[in-house]
């Protein structure tokens, strides 16, 4: 399965486990990258010195490649950076924010950038920015997401049309078919997020993995595009969210909504009730929680069958 993605970071499959806020610690990221994917680290839900603690926790349990993904409106970011340096982290992934900012000067210290976008527009920018491979997200994605709502369905094609470096493409894959269709549109490889969520090795709460597993159609929506869109699944504060915009809410009064650490609140601790509950609409078929290993096998066994399929045509 050798291509441009496994040969950029050095793996087996052309496979990303996404870094998830609440969702992604060391565990889940050297369980990915054990498996022969590339695990990330999620720092959004990180202080600096308990990410610093995750790399060298992840350094101790895999001697696989893995990176970390920081999202670049982070308030300590400068101090964030630093500690990739220090701890020599050879891949990050960047995104919410200017790839301008960063990218060279992660590269100078001899690491791989790769920054996360919704928009062939970003895509675009990010490419003359000089980032080594995108992720083009599709708006099917759990979490923070692209105001435009473009589907994986249409953003890949459209963006692989324009760009010349490695592409990955995100958003609603959680199966080998999945892999296989956006390989067909012109993705190199796939950065899986809600499917990892379900793993015995993730850091989210068990009651919010239940939540994953029992979702249906429909579940998830996207909310909050004033502020940053996010897509969650629908409980009591999703609910408090629909009755406050009956009002026409200010930005300002859907902050104070909000409030501080309400996704922790949700992912984390487990609280299915007032929490933030960020995943995607594929978690309408993730059926189970399994190791990162069985998930793995489980993708590429598919992917593999489904070419195997598609032969026959």
């Amino acid at each position: 399965m050798a291509n441009r993605i496994t040969s950029l970071f050095n793996i087996k499959y052309p496979i990303i486990q996404a870094g998830m806020i609440w969702n992604s610690g060391w565990r889940l990221a050297s369980a990915a990258s054990n498996s022969g994917i590339l695990g990330l680290i999620g720092a959004g839900s990180m202080y600096p010195d308990v990410l610093r603690e995750h790399i060298q926790k992840c350094k101790a349990a895999t001697d696989q490649p893995f990176g970390v993904n920081v999202p670049m409106l982070y308030p300590n970011i400068e101090e964030i950076m630093n500690i990739l340096v220090e701890e020599d982290v050879k891949i990050v992934f960047t995104s919410a924010g200017n790839p301008k900012t960063w990218t060279k000067w992660l590269q100078d210290k001899g690491i791989t950038v790769v920054h996360v976008v919704s928009s062939v527009k970003f895509a675009l920018k990010a490419q003359a920015a000089g980032v080594d491979a995108i992720v083009a997200e599709g708006f099917e994605a759990g979490g923070h997401n692209g105001r435009d709502e473009t589907t994986t369905l249409t953003l890949i094609p459209m963006v692989k049309e324009q760009l010349q470096i490695p592409l990955i493409a995100a958003g609603g894959i959680a199966t080998g078919k999945a892999m296989l269709a956006c390989m067909i549109l012109g993705a190199d490889g796939v950065q899986v997020g809600s499917r990892f969520v379900a793993s015995e090795e993730s850091s989210a709460h068990q009651a919010f993995k239940q939540v994953v597993i029992d979702a249906k159609e429909g579940d998830t929506q996207l909310t909050l595009k004033e502020l940053a869109p996010v897509r969650l699944v629908k409980n009591k504060f999703f609910n408090d969210i629909q009755d406050l915009y009956k009002t026409s809410p200010t930005p300002d009064q859907l902050k104070e909504l909000l409030g501080r650490a309400r996704a922790k609140r949700g992912m984390f601790e487990g609280d299915l009730e007032d929490g933030e509950l960020e995943i995607g609409q594929i978690a309408g078929l993730i059926h189970d929680v399994k190791p990162v290993t069985e998930i793995v096998e489980d993708m590429v066994n598919e992917f593999e069958d489904a070419k195997k399929t598609m032969s026959l045509f």
